[in-house]
């Protein structure tokens, strides 16, 4: 411990007595035997127990040890770091690389995105989701629809035209 225990708890007698640490002091000076008694820190004192519990305590506790150890090493995050400096949880962690109003305007942008296409005739709406949604050449296109890929070029060049001037209209 870094400090003295507030109090010591003592196996005596099928219970626990409690002594103050000065008092565990100077009867561990006085009884040798006081000297093979183990003891694990629990809420600033010390409590006395068996030897498998005292081996328990502390192979779990340098096994939290060797975890930190190995967090810190490779940069991995732990649920003690989603805490305040009280310990209490935190509710949310703010992600500063994220862009929340852009994220909100791409979301608008794609919901008139979806509402202009809507507005567009079959075949045009065949050839946008062919192109970007399918992800096909305009040469595959032109090949599908039996017409040249700079026909495939100038009707798609026009849909997207006809697509920004009807989201323009809907702000």
């Amino acid at each position: 411990m870094k400090y003295a225990p507030r109090k010591v708890y003592i196996k005596e007698s099928g219970g626990y007595v409690e002594l103050s640490y000065t008092d565990f002091c100077r009867r561990r000076q006085a009884d040798q035997s006081y000297m093979d008694k183990l003891f694990i820190p629990v809420q600033g004192c010390l409590l006395e127990v068996v030897r498998e519990q005292y081996t328990d305590f502390y192979r779990d506790k340098e096994r939290w040890r060797y975890l930190k150890k190995l967090d810190t090493n490779h940069s991995l995050l732990s649920l003690e770091g989603f805490t305040d400096g009280e310990g209490n949880v935190l509710d949310f962690i703010v992600d500063e690389a994220v862009d929340v109003a852009e994220t909100v305007v791409h979301a608008v942008m794609v919901d008139r995105l979806k509402t202009a296409m809507s507005l567009l005739s079959g075949g045009e709406q065949a050839l946008i989701n062919a192109i970007f949604f399918e992800e096909l050449s305009e040469r595959e296109v032109g090949l599908r629809l039996g017409v040249t890929q700079s026909v495939v070029n100038k009707r798609k060049t026009k849909i997207l035209a006809k697509l920004r001037k009807i989201m323009e209209n809907k702000i």
